[in-house]
């Protein structure tokens, strides 16, 4: 439950974040990936960084997006890692940037999910957009 005491600090806060938490076109769309990419870097998989929970959200905002106005055929973040891996010839054990070989497979097969600093390392490493991986 919000505290009537918190609604003038919401208020005052809302316009700084507004242009990121409201993706209705692809402008919007564009902004909002722009500060993903932004707070990733700034962020850098540190769970305890006060952006952590706002890179979050702003993550999901744009899936949301992406899942209603472009076609990818149910494609996962998974799915776009496998098809990159099949690009550039590589296998599990050619990305210890993002874990052992155990860890790979686990991801590649479902058993476990990409984590921030994980999305960033591949985002970097295939140059694309983090959101992909989401």
């Amino acid at each position: 439950m919000v505290k009537t005491m918190d609604a003038p600090v919401l208020k005052e806060s809302w316009p700084a974040v507004e242009n990121y938490l409201s993706i209705h076109n692809k402008h919007d769309y564009l902004l909002a990936v722009n500060m993903l990419n932004h707070l990733l870097d700034e962020v850098r998989g540190h769970e305890k960084h006060p952006l952590y929970g706002f890179l979050e959200v702003l993550g999901i905002l744009i899936e949301n997006y992406e899942s209603e106005h472009y076609d990818l055929d149910g494609a996962t973040g998974i799915d776009a890692l496998k098809y990159l891996m099949q690009e550039h010839d590589l296998h599990q054990d050619d990305l210890p940037d993002i874990g052992s070989q155990g860890v790979v497979s686990e991801i590649l097969s479902g058993k476990r999910q990409l984590n921030v600093g994980q999305i960033q390392k591949l985002s970097e490493r295939f140059k694309v957009s983090p959101a992909v991986f989401i």
